[in-house]
């Protein structure tokens, strides 16, 4: 269990994070910022739930009560309104409001649903609601050692699900079948849950960055078999993703792949502290554009990871801040070729005080399988 002081600190930054940008307090719906500042998790569900952090350090909130005992015992001196189902929740944020006495209140501009936005207006005020993403999202950047211990673990056994979902794989499975596979293999390595529904594509599909896996496509030999999962333990969780081709590779797809290949470790070998976001995605770029399958690049080269499996720092040419010791991200190019092939070979990222460490070690080398 996370030690309460932490949580006290983290508030604490996102009150200097809220002061320096003029608002007055913070209103978070559930979601990872609510988790990462309370310990608590609550499902985002049509009872509306908000955390209000000010820029004094002072906690209040609207709750169901149904909620009461779980907020009680996690957050026993937080100013709260409760309320239930039978009143609904007007009375509640009317009480909060007229306690807080804020004008500027700052909200995940990419989680705050307009549900909640309307509501905090109403009793806030009309122009009450400003969109400071940026600000909150900048207090979870940097991960401590208890979060980074949880991401190694995440990633082990996502590696360690991988090898043994491919061992089993052969010619003729569907895509849903080794989904199914990954999916077991996770939960009997140690995983507490899933970062995200595991994406399994075969073949042509390969070529979609975020295609779905069907239980009617099967794999055939020479297609390439695409894996993008992630097993998430403590909260948090891996993102890999890994390329193989089944029974034997054409010289076209190989070349494809090396390209990939190369780029990946250009991305992490250039990964360091006062490297910028924009340099990181430069490098891993470049050597996709100077090859000969510079039209078959779509997409950036990798996101933050922590508690969302997309989260700052966006690796992506123009972002030009500067990386960080405590930073985790994904390194992750990819080319694809609309019915033919889509390769893509992903790592998890550790910036570190003289370098930066991979988290994830699968093996990269072009591997065949299940022929």
């Amino acid at each position: 269990m996370t030690d309460p002081s932490v949580f006290a600190e983290r508030r604490a930054r996102l009150a200097a994070a809220l002061s320096q940008n003029g608002l007055d307090a913070a209103a978070l719906v559930p979601g990872p910022s609510f988790y990462y500042l309370t310990g608590i998790h609550f499902h985002l569900m049509e009872r509306p739930t908000v955390l209000f952090i000010g820029v004094d350090g002072e906690i209040h909130a609207v709750i169901p009560s149904l909620e009461k005992a779980r907020w009680q015992a996690g957050m026993p001196d937080a100013d709260t309104e409760y309320w239930q189902d039978s009143e609904g929740s007007g009375g509640a944020f009317s009480r909060i409001a007229a306690r807080m006495n804020v004008k500027k209140l700052g909200v995940e501009g990419q989680r705050m649903r307009v549900f909640e936005s309307d509501l905090l207006r109403a009793h806030f005020g009309e122009g009450a609601v400003h969109d400071a993403q940026a600000s909150i999202a900048g207090i979870r950047l940097l991960k401590d050692a208890r979060e980074i211990e949880c991401q190694k673990e995440a990633i082990a056994i996502s590696e360690a699900a991988l090898g043994a979902t491919i061992e089993q794989v052969r010619a003729g499975m569907s895509e849903r079948q080794i989904q199914q596979r990954l999916l077991i293999a996770m939960l009997d390595a140690g995983a507490e849950g899933f970062g995200f529904e595991p994406i399994v594509l075969t073949g042509a599909m390969s070529a979609d960055p975020h295609g779905e896996p069907s239980g009617e496509r099967r794999l055939e030999p020479g297609d390439a078999l695409l894996i993008d999962f992630g097993a998430a333990y403590g909260g948090y969780s891996a993102d890999l993703t890994r390329t193989f081709f089944c029974g034997h590779v054409s010289d076209e797809h190989r070349a494809i792949y090396e390209t990939v290949k190369r780029a990946n470790a250009e991305g992490r070998a250039k990964s360091a502290p006062g490297v910028t976001a924009h340099d990181v995605d430069m490098a891993t770029t470049d050597v996709l554009r100077t090859s000969p399958f510079a039209d078959l690049i779509v997409h950036k080269t990798g996101h933050g990871l922590g508690l969302d499996v997309h989260e700052a720092p966006q690796i992506m040419e123009g972002n030009h801040q500067d990386l960080v010791p405590g930073m985790v991200f994904t390194v992750e190019p990819g080319l694809y070729r609309i019915g033919d092939v889509g390769v893509r070979i992903e790592d998890n990222v550790l910036v570190t005080e003289d370098g930066s460490v991979s988290l994830s070690s699968f093996d990269r080398e072009l591997t065949i399988i299940g022929g």
